[in-house]
Formats: structure tokens, C-alpha cells, sequence
């Protein structure tokens, strides 16, 4: 496999991890992570500890013990330099509910920078941006608005 797929492919495996609620697999995906809301340049949290309980205060479990969520992760666009690699993509989060029939909940944009840990890429920082937010009532535990304002804890 290549350096750009080896990239995207832990890329992918997030979103995986995410859609699961996998929480140990999120903790050793997002150890060397730093996460910045790219609006804002605000740092959200650092290492995969942090991570998973900032995602645990801001995401709902379902009564299947997933989030009930498809995080579906296009368009990458891959810039490889020596040990590091530059991805920027676009992001769609599908969710179906008990309340809610399937549907795009929320679409943005990921620029991602990865580096080699021990022979594998890791996420050193991911920049979200959210561009279109649609029904997230049954998905965060707060009101994320279209500027990117919210109401978080």
C-alpha cells in the first residue's frame, strides 16, 4: 500500500471508530491527535484520553451503544512530505434514530495532518469545519449552529 492510502486508510478507520462508539479504538487512533475547531482555531482537546472523554460530554449513545451515525469521509486530497502527510477532505454524517429517518445531519470539511509512529500513520491534528448542519438534535448534547457557534458545555 502506498504512503496516500496508508494515510487515508487511518482516516477511514476513525470515521469507523466514531460510527461504533469504540472508544478504546478512538483512544489509540487520537494519541497523538489534537483536535481544533477550524473555525475558531480553538484547540478542542490533545491525545487520545482527552478525546475520547471530550467525545463521551458531547455525543449521544444510543440504545444500541453506537451513535447511530455513518461518518462518510470523500474527496481526499493528499499531499505526502517525507514523514508527513497533508489530507484534506469533506465529511457527511448520515444518523437514523428511533425519532429520526435516515438523513444527512451535518457536512463540513476535515484537514487532517498525520505522521509515522512506529511505522504506521497516526492523526497529529484534525481541523473540522462545519458548513452545513442539518438535524443534530439526537446526535450532540448541544446546539451547533450554521457560524459555528454553539451552546457546548
Amino acid at each position: 500500500m502506498d504512503e496516500a492510502s496508508a494515510a487515508t486508510t487511518t482516516i477511514y478507520a476513525i470515521a469507523e471508530a466514531m460510527d461504533a462508539a469504540d472508544y478504546p479504538a478512538l483512544n489509540r487512533l487520537l494519541t497523538h491527535a489534537r483536535l481544533v475547531d477550524g473555525q475558531s482555531g480553538t484547540v478542542l482537546t490533545e491525545g487520545g484520553d482527552a478525546a475520547v472523554a471530550h467525545f463521551q460530554s458531547i455525543v449521544k449513545i444510543h440504545d444500541d451503544g453506537t451513535w447511530r451515525t455513518r461518518h462518510v469521509t470523500t474527496n481526499p486530497q493528499v499531499t505526502v512530505d517525507g514523514d508527513q502527510v497533508q489530507v484534506r477532505s469533506y465529511y457527511t454524517v448520515f444518523q437514523q434514530t428511533e425519532r429520526l429517518a435516515l438523513q444527512p445531519i451535518i457536512v463540513g470539511r476535515y484537514q487532517d495532518t498525520l505522521q509515522k509512529f512506529d511505522g504506521e500513520w497516526m492523526l497529529t491534528e484534525r481541523r473540522y469545519f462545519a458548513d452545513l448542519i442539518g438535524d443534530l438534535s439526537d446526535h450532540l448534547t448541544f446546539t451547533l449552529s450554521a457560524s459555528g457557534d454553539s451552546s457546548e458545555p
